[in-house]
C-alpha cells in the first residue's frame, strides 16, 4: 500500500476534489444526504461571509493519485475571542476506514493549530451553530436531516485513535404526535400572551414580507436565547443574509411562528422547515431541474417535518410561553402528510428539553458528539 500525503487546498481542481469526495464514499448510502454543491463551492470563495471573521484551511490526504480523506480546520477568531478561548475546529472530516489517513489529516490541522498559537482542537464544528455539526455515533441506520451530517459507524474509533476524547454530545429524537391535549395546551398559551399583551406574527404576509419583517427580530431573539451554549457566535449582518438566501426557497411562514409584543418586537419563535433529504439525495446536492421538482413538491406535501430552531426571550420564559413550542409541533401535525418530526440537534444536558419531548411519543434514536484534544 502507497503512504499517505498530505496535500493543501489551493487549486480548483483541488477544491473540487474537497468538496466531491464525500460523494464518491456515500454513493448508494440510504442515509447520506449531501449539502448543497454550490453552497460547498462557495466556501472557497469571497461569497462565504464567514472568512471576515474566521481562518481556514483545507486539506486532502493522498494514496498516489487516489484521495482517501478530507479534513477542513477553522481558526473562529470571534468565537475566540468572546470566549477567551484559543481553539480550532475541525469539520468535513471523512476518510476512508484507516487509522493512518485520519492520523495523517488530524495531524495537519492540529500543526496549522499550534502555528497559530492555539491550544487545543474541537469538533466537529463548523463557522457558526448553524452549520453541520457533532459525529453521529448512535443511528447510523436512520436517514440524515438536510440539517446534519452523516458519517459511518467507523468514524468515532478513527477519531478517538488520534487523541480526541468526547468534549459534549447531541441527542436527536423522532416525534410522532403529542401525548397532550391540543385545546389545553393552546389555552395556556392564550392566556399567556393576554396577559402580557402578546400577539402572533402575521403568517398571511407573503413570505419576502414576512421574512424582511421578523428576520432582524429572529436573529436578536436567537442570539439572546442561544449565546451560551456550546459552539455559538452572535450573528452578523453578513451572516443574516448569507444564511437567508441559502434558505429562502425554503422557508415559508407556514413553518416559522413568531409572538411579537405590542411594539412588534418578537420575543419568542419557532422554525421548522420541511424534510429535504430524499429531496436532494439523487443529485448528489446539485440544484438539477428533476431536484427541483423534488425539492417543491416536499414543501408541498412533507412526509416528515424537521424542527430547526426556537427561542424565547429570557423575560417570558416563566410566563407560561413554555409551552409554545408544543403548540408549534402541533401545528406541524395538522399537515396529514407529515409522518414524523425530526428534533436535531439537542445538547444532552439540556434538561428542559428532554423533558418536553416526553410529553410527545417519540424515540431517541440519534447521538453525536464533538471532540476535543489538547496540542
Amino acid at each position: 500500500m502507497e503512504a499517505v500525503t498530505i496535500i493543501p487546498v489551493t487549486t480548483r481542481k483541488d477544491r473540487k476534489e474537497f468538496v466531491e469526495y464525500p460523494l464518491r464514499i456515500y454513493k448508494g448510502n440510504p442515509y447520506f444526504v449531501p449539502p448543497f454543491y454550490a453552497d460547498e463551492m462557495a466556501l472557497f470563495t469571497d461569497k462565504n461571509i464567514y472568512n471576515k471573521t474566521c481562518e481556514s484551511v483545507f486539506f486532502l490526504a493522498k494514496r498516489g493519485k487516489k484521495t482517501v480523506g478530507r479534513i477542513q480546520g477553522i481558526l473562529q477568531k470571534q468565537y475566540n475571542e468572546i470566549r477567551d478561548q484559543k481553539q480550532v475546529r475541525f469539520t468535513r472530516f471523512d476518510c476512508e476506514d484507516c487509522q493512518e489517513t485520519a492520523t495523517a489529516l488530524f495531524n495537519a490541522v492540529e500543526n496549522w493549530a499550534k502555528e497559530k498559537g492555539m491550544t487545543e482542537v474541537v469538533g466537529p464544528l463548523g463557522y457558526s451553530d448553524l452549520e453541520r455539526e457533532g459525529l453521529l455515533i448512535e443511528g447510523f441506520d436512520y436517514l440524515s436531516t438536510f440539517e446534519e451530517q452523516y458519517n459511518y459507524a467507523y468514524y468515532p474509533a478513527l477519531v478517538e485513535g488520534c487523541g480526541y476524547t468526547k468534549d459534549v454530545d447531541w441527542l436527536e429524537q423522532r416525534i410522532f404526535s403529542c401525548k397532550e391535549d391540543p385545546e389545553r395546551v393552546r389555552s395556556i398559551l392564550d392566556h399567556a400572551m393576554k396577559k402580557y399583551n402578546l400577539h402572533f406574527g402575521d403568517r398571511s404576509l407573503p413570505k419576502r414580507k414576512f421574512i424582511q419583517k421578523y428576520k432582524d427580530g429572529i436573529f436578536h431573539c436567537l442570539d439572546e436565547c442561544y449565546k451560551n451554549l456550546y459552539g455559538t457566535v452572535p450573528f452578523t449582518e453578513e451572516m443574516k443574509k448569507q444564511i437567508i438566501d441559502q434558505f429562502i426557497l425554503f422557508i415559508s411562514p407556514k413553518y416559522i411562528a413568531t409572538i411579537c409584543d405590542e411594539k412588534e418586537e418578537v420575543v419568542a419563535f419557532g422554525l421548522c422547515l420541511p424534510g429535504l433529504g430524499e429531496a436532494v439525495q439523487k443529485s448528489g446536492g446539485r440544484l438539477t431541474p428533476a431536484c427541483l421538482i423534488r425539492l417543491l413538491k416536499a414543501l408541498r406535501k412533507p412526509r416528515s417535518v424537521d424542527f430547526g430552531l426556537v427561542g424565547i426571550m429570557p423575560k417570558y420564559r416563566n410566563s407560561g410561553l413554555s409551552v409554545f413550542m408544543m403548540t408549534v409541533l402541533q401545528d406541524m401535525f395538522d399537515d396529514p402528510s407529515v409522518e414524523y418530526m425530526e428534533t436535531n440537534l439537542n445538547l444532552e444536558e439540556n434538561v428542559a428539553i428532554r423533558a418536553t419531548w416526553k410529553r410527545f411519543e417519540h424515540i431517541q434514536h440519534k447521538r453525536r458528539r464533538a471532540y476535543i484534544k489538547k496540542l
